[in-house]
């Protein structure tokens, strides 16, 4: 039987990264995503590709609203590889590029 619960995945670093929270992406999400199906998302309980892709585009959302122009143009839109231990194409050594957008992304929330 397949491993169905696979620890803490990227996503949830990415989110506390960002200083997001499960709320903020359920508001920001234009798809019906759930509080618990975020929740699942970051804990590692295994998800379909469809449900990996619609919190990779929820995340993303999420973030591009709250960014201004000049921040939208260096975004780097995130993939269900870089936010999933267990999707295909996975890399563990990914780098996020966006790490400079984060520190100006969670100043401006913190102000």
């Amino acid at each position: 039987m397949e491993e169905l619960d696979l620890g803490p995945q990227p996503l949830d670093q990415l989110m506390e990264e960002w200083g997001l929270s499960n709320n903020d992406l359920v508001e920001g999400s234009p798809e019906q995503v759930t509080h618990k199906q975020i929740q699942r998302a970051r804990k590692g309980r295994r998800l379909t590709l469809k449900m990996m892709m619609k919190i990779s585009r929820t995340l993303n959302i999420t973030i591009w609203n709250q960014m201004d122009k000049e921040e939208k143009e260096k975004y780097f839109e995130y993939f269900h590889k870089h936010l999933f231990s267990y999707a295909k194409g996975y890399d563990a050594e990914f780098v996020d590029p966006n790490k400079a957008l984060q520190e100006s992304f969670h100043e401006r929330r913190q102000g």
